[in-house]
C-alpha cells in the first residue's frame, strides 16, 4: 500500500512538473519579461524568435542593446 502511494505521488509530481514546463515554454517571452520587470536577471536567449515577440518586448530588447553599444563605445574610447 505504501509503495502505491509513493508511486502515485511520484506520478502526480512528474505530471505537474511536465505541465508547468509546457505552460512556461508556451508563454516564455511573457514570463521572462515579467520577471525582468520584477528585477530578476533573465538572460535574453540569442535567436529568441523576435518574430514572435510583442512590440513592448522588442522595444525593451532594443533599449538594452543600445545601452550595451553605448557602454562598449565609451569603453573603447578610454
Amino acid at each position: 500500500m505504501t509503495d502505491n502511494k509513493f508511486l502515485l505521488g511520484a506520478a502526480i509530481g512528474l505530471g505537474t512538473a511536465a505541465a508547468g514546463y509546457v505552460m512556461y515554454k508556451k508563454n516564455q517571452d511573457k514570463i521572462d519579461s515579467f520577471l525582468r520587470d520584477q528585477g530578476f536577471n533573465i538572460p535574453v536567449v540569442e535567436g529568441a524568435g523576435y518574430d514572435n515577440m510583442s512590440l513592448e518586448d522588442l522595444v525593451l530588447n532594443k533599449e538594452r542593446l543600445e545601452d550595451l553599444i553605448a557602454e562598449k563605445e565609451v569603453d573603447t574610447k578610454k
